[in-house]
């Protein structure tokens, strides 16, 4: 699978992948799948849902360190800006050639273009807001978000993951 590949599946789970709407009870939903799935998978992962600028579900499982919470951060500040998948960002970058701040002039220590963080998409609005995990490899922690999302929004994720790499 070229990078090219990837980043053109990356957008078909970003365009299949829209919400009704983005409320609490939807935002602990998706926490909570996911929180479920780590937990019993044992995983080691912080998750985070949020609207822009609004926390509305967060958990850290055994075997986190403040770091992850960190990376979530800077994840979520791809998202925030460029309403894509902070992997997909990151593929980009191999693609072009350079980061976002030789291109942009952002700065690393705010901006992460690693896999975990992807757009909440409403049907009608847009990006409204991000769901994020760290602590696996970066696209691990991307697609254990698109498992959640096709779980919540009762898709077949055996269409919608990427392949194998």
């Amino acid at each position: 699978m070229s990078l090219q590949e990837d980043l053109e599946h990356i957008a078909l789970q970003e365009r299949e992948l829209v919400l009704p709407r983005l409320d609490t009870e939807i935002a602990w939903q998706l926490g909570s799948l996911l929180r479920q799935m780590a937990y019993e998978r044992r995983l080691p992962v912080v998750i985070d849902v949020r609207r822009v600028n609004q926390p509305l579900f967060y958990a850290a499982l055994e075997g986190t360190t403040p770091d992850n919470a960190e990376w979530v951060r800077r994840k979520n500040n791809v998202v925030a800006r460029f309403h894509t998948s902070s992997y997909a960002a990151g593929i980009k970058e191999k693609i072009k050639g350079h980061t976002l701040t030789d291109a942009q002039g952002l700065p690393l220590n705010d901006y992460a273009t690693h896999g975990g963080a992807f757009p909440l998409r409403v049907a009608g609005a847009g990006v409204v807001g991000s769901v994020t995990v760290s602590g696996l490899p970066m696209r691990a922690d991307h697609e254990l978000v698109v498992e959640a999302l096709c779980t919540l929004l009762g898709r077949d994720y055996s269409t919608l993951k990427l392949p194998a790499e």
